[in-house]
This record gives C-alpha cells, structure tokens and sequence, in this order.
C-alpha cells in the first residue's frame, strides 16, 4: 500500500501514524511492518508527537547541517536536505500485534520532509502470522 503526504515548508515533521497503521491488515496476529519513504531528501522516524519537540528536530537537523557550503549545492542547491535525510533514513519498522501497530504511549510515526515543499510517497508492507 502506498499513500501520498504533502509537505508545505522546506523543513518539517508530519504525523503520518495513521496512515501506516491502516495499512496494517486486521488478521494479522504477529508480524512486522515497514514504512519506507520513496525519496532522497525525505525519512521516518518513531518519535513523539509533540509539537515543542517536533519544533527540536527541525531545529537540531538545521543547526547539525548547514543550509550551505556543500559540494552538491553545485548540481542543484540541495545538498543539506540529502545530508538531514541520510542521518534519518528512509525507513521504520515497528512490530505488529493482534492486528495494530505495536508502537508505544507516546511512540508515533512521523514524515521528516528536508527538501519542501513536496509530495512524498510512503510505502508501507506487512509480513508475519
């Protein structure tokens, strides 16, 4: 299953919790699930969805990597947007128990978007029991 998220600002988080959820289908009793952005300058993460500490990774990642003076700025002005994804990545995996993400009390999903605003594709599958 696939599902599209629009971003709107360069820098940003988006809750996409339960969008992967309801790819997970109800029989299934144990399993896993992987999330897995389609795009270079975009990653998921399982953290809190708070909107103080969602504000603190978009801050961290811009203070980690600077906006400029990276080599690929050359090709085309990109480069801190790939550099904040690579340390993210493009993937999570969560357990699956009687049908329903195994995520904890204040676990969610979240889109990191590095390169907005986009459209990013999210694919999500399931394997187990």
């Amino acid at each position: 299953m696939t599902f599209s998220v629009d971003t709107d600002t360069r820098l940003t988080t988006v809750d996409v919790t339960d969008q992967v959820a309801a790819a997970v289908p109800d029989d299934l009793k144990a399993g896993l699930c992987t999330a897995f952005v389609r795009h270079t300058t975009a990653g998921l993460v399982v953290q809190e969805n708070e909107p103080r500490l969602r504000g603190d990774i978009e801050s961290f990642l811009g203070e980690v990597v600077p906006d400029e003076g990276h080599a690929h700025d050359d090709l085309d002005g990109n480069a801190d947007s790939h550099l904040r994804a690579a340390l993210v990545g493009p993937d999570v995996t969560i357990p699956v128990e009687n049908g329903e993400l195994a995520l904890g009390t204040w676990q969610s999903v979240l889109l990191l978007e590095c390169d907005g605003p986009r459209t990013r594709t999210v694919t999500v599958t399931t394997v187990g029991d």
